[in-house]
């Protein structure tokens, strides 16, 4: 039997990304295989260098940590290069004001990291020079908030290209007037959203003499960030709204504005909100100092008198895309057919502008809900929890779902689990899944079944129906074991077998069955990969792929299947956590497992985030499977003691090990055995991943902490392949931290 091979079209180019002072940052362009689902890129190759205030020197080795390099102490900036990338580099503030303004700006990208426990502002010179400034707590310091500030800021990770790749997308407006009344539930309030949306000109500063702060200052909008970032996932979008437009900010001063959406970019902001009625000139400055972040042009018109079937309408839509990434437009209406013509503008506009900017445009107001529904990228959502809605006529995310399921754009399906009878985690996924659904308004079903061979409750049995919606395999079921024998798979795409990702025929297991209806290309599916060839020499397929299924087949005609693999982007996104991307690049693993299926997620994973080397235990590898990386087996004692001895790179950084909680003892003792040292340098701490899942003797984990590891276990890649798969199987994003905790640490 032939198989498809998904064929996902490469996302649209953009201009390369400019540092916040302007100069273009020094990129890598070349992508692998891997590098479009998890957003991975080389990213800026400068010298990173880290300005520190008084006593906070530590915060220089978490830095260098979190980027997997060893760090020194600098004087001034005199003399840097870009030689020198291999390091984080540490200068105290006071000789950072010396010489920052003649700084290389090609060769070295100048942090200013400062701990709001030491007061507020910042230092408004080295702010005003530096290309990004990092603000943290002294007390309760995460990790994770740096590792997401510094992978973005350096442009190791890219969330914009990963939003615009989903078939739907949505944000949350907040419109707390301080972020931390939100942070008790924004687990909640973040479900089924993409992005979240801080409205500065709504945030409340309180005086001391018990009133707020007209506008609220810089030292607290940055604040409101930092807290922000440690309360979600989620990609933030920085909002200055006037006064005309629903919001607070007045517009008599549109350098304003400036101020602080360019603070924005420094802080790390994912998004920032630029309103067109701003000069053009403020506008450019903007775009021109981006950075990493990614700009939405904004245009409101309350007057009620925009039509969209209009040359004006038009005009706005080219003036936007000059300066953004995102067009947004939004009109006010009380007649329903108004909605039509906006749906009408969108089509043409898609249709004369295919290399525009994607488009957020909807209409305000009860009448002009019809087109919250219709729009497909970033639609703002507001949440039942929030204190006030954004927009007059904005719904929530279950809202929108629901009115889809009315017109009939999301019909109910049955979406399933599919387990072995020796699965241990089969019963918490039925109501996890039903609360999500719930959460989300989608009418779907969900039931977890047992794995047959035969009859009813076979994999083949279950995807031929008319109602199938998707499925997550667990554990994950060999390619060859389901595709053997199997006249159902085999007649799909007219004779050319289910679509494969990239992942799946690398990997070889598959853990998630998705639909794809017969009026989809191929391109809104999931992106396990940029570019794949055919597993048949003879047959390279472009475009949407097949003409549907047999007829008498219950899958509706046109439809077929997508067979993909989410494990390891839930292994990424464990072992990126609290490292940037960067740290794992060019090192060496070591990957333990009983057979090459259990270790192949793992293995995919390694090469995602360009491990160097790899040392295999318990399995051999195959050739497609090491394709790209240099794999070595320990098979004897002196192979894994000159492992052992190796040094710099070559030293194993990251230990992942696959096999059963069985042998518990086993994965200890090499765990110890490369403990100790902390890979090239005493300042770099090594990475342990344990994949067991089930009670056991001994615990690996505690092994590795006592041994100078970082140590992550089977809940956090569960709960980011589950998060993962629900993107895959209904196309909805539901947090990481929501997956926590609705399914509860015990569940695991």
């Amino acid at each position: 039997m032939m198989t498809a091979v998904q064929q996902i079209q490469p996302a649209p180019t953009s201009a390369r990304p400019l540092g916040s002072n302007g100069v273009p940052l020094s990129m890598t362009t070349t992508t692998t295989a891997a590098d479009a689902c998890t957003g991975l890129q080389t990213g800026d190759a400068r010298t990173v260098v880290i300005i520190y205030g008084s006593g906070q020197e530590k915060i220089v080795s978490l830095f260098a940590d979190v980027l997997g390099k060893p760090h020194r102490m600098a004087d001034s900036f005199q003399g840097i290069t870009s030689a020198e990338q291999e390091l984080v580099l540490g200068i105290p503030l006071k000789s950072a004001k010396m010489d920052i303004a003649s700084r290389n700006r090609d060769a070295v990208v100048a942090i200013n990291a400062h701990c709001v426990n030491l007061g507020m502002p910042p230092d408004v010179y080295i702010s005003a020079q530096c290309d990004y400034e990092f603000l943290y707590p002294e007390t309760s310091f995460s990790r994770r908030d740096l590792a997401r500030f510094i992978s973005f800021t350096l442009g190791q990770i890219n969330h914009h290209e990963t939003l615009i790749a989903k078939p739907r997308t949505y944000i949350i407006s907040t419109t707390f007037p301080d972020v931390r009344a939100a942070l008790p539930n924004i687990d909640i309030l973040a479900v089924g959203a993409d992005a979240v949306e801080l409205r500065i000109d709504l945030l409340k500063e309180p005086l001391t003499d018990g009133t707020f702060a007209p506008i609220p200052s810089l030292s607290y909008v940055g604040e409101q960030v930092m807290l922000l970032r440690h309360g979600t996932e989620l990609p933030i979008i920085a909002t200055t709204r006037c006064a005309s437009e629903n919001g607070r900010f007045p517009m008599d001063d549109p350098n304003l504005f400036y101020e602080y959406l360019s603070r924005a970019i420094q802080w790390g902001v994912e998004y920032i909100d630029v309103e067109l009625w701003l000069p053009e000139h403020i506008r450019r400055k903007l775009h021109e100092k981006r950075g990493n972040s990614r700009i939405m042009s904004a245009f409101h018109d309350f007057s009620g008198t925009f039509k969209w079937p209009s040359p004006q309408a038009e005009a706005v839509f080219l003036e936007s895309r000059r300066y953004a990434d995102i067009v947004k437009m939004i009109a006010i209406t009380t007649e329903h057919k108004e909605n039509f013509e906006l749906e009408y503008f969108r089509s043409r506009i898609r249709s004369e502008y295919p290399d525009a900017p994607p488009i957020s445009a909807v209409n305000m107001g009860e009448a002009g809900q019809f087109s919250r529904a219709l729009n497909t990228f970033f639609t703002p959502i507001t949440h039942p929890l929030l204190p006030i809605i954004a927009a007059p006529g904005q719904m929530s995310a279950a809202e929108i779902n629901a009115a889809l399921s009315l017109l009939g754009q999301l019909p109910k399906k049955s979406i399933y689990g599919i387990t072995s009878p020796f699965s241990r985690t089969t019963t918490p996924y039925a109501p996890f899944y039903e609360k999500c659904f719930n959460e989300l308004g989608l009418p779907h079903h969900f039931a977890v079944v047992e794995r047959q061979r035969k009859g009813p409750d076979c994999v083949e049995a279950l995807c031929d129906q008319r109602s199938f919606g998707g499925a997550y395999l667990n554990p994950p079921v060999s390619l060859t074991s389901l595709l053997h024998n199997s006249s159902f798979f085999a007649r799909l795409n007219n004779g050319s077998g289910p679509i494969l990702t990239e992942a799946v025929r690398v990997i070889g297991m598959v853990d998630a069955i998705v639909v794809q209806p017969g009026s989809s290309s191929s391109s809104s599916s999931s992106s396990s990969a940029p570019h794949t060839t055919s597993s048949s020499p003879s047959q390279h397929v472009d475009g949407p792929i097949g003409s549907g299924i047999r007829k008498g087949s219950g899958l509706p005609l046109g439809s077929s299947l997508i067979f993909d693999n989410a494990s390891w982007r839930g292994i990424v996104s464990t072992l990126t956590r609290d490292l940037a991307p960067s740290a794992y690049s060019g090192r060496a693993a070591v990957v333990l497992a009983t057979n090459a299926d259990d270790a192949a997620s793992a293995m995919y994973a390694l090469k995602a985030l360009r491990i160097g080397k790899v040392y295999t235990v318990g399995f051999k590898t195959p050739p497609s499977l090491a394709r790209g990386l240099e794999v070595e087996p320990f098979n004897s004692l002196e192979s894994l003691q000159r492992a052992r001895m190796v040094r710099d790179k070559a030293s194993p950084f990251v230990i992942i090990s696959a096999l059963g909680p069985d042998k518990a003892n086993i994965v200890g003792m090499l765990v110890r055995a490369f403990g100790g040292s902390r890979g090239s340098s005493t300042q770099i701490r090594k990475v342990f991943l344990d994949l067991a899942d089930g009670p056991r003797k001994g615990d690996p984990s505690a092994v590795a902490e006592q041994s100078g590891f970082a140590a992550y276990g089977v809940a956090d890649t569960t709960a980011f392949t589950t998060v993962e798969t629900l993107r895959l199987l209904v196309g909805q994003n539901v947090p990481y931290n929501f997956v926590r905790l609705a399914r509860g640490h015990g569940m695991f």
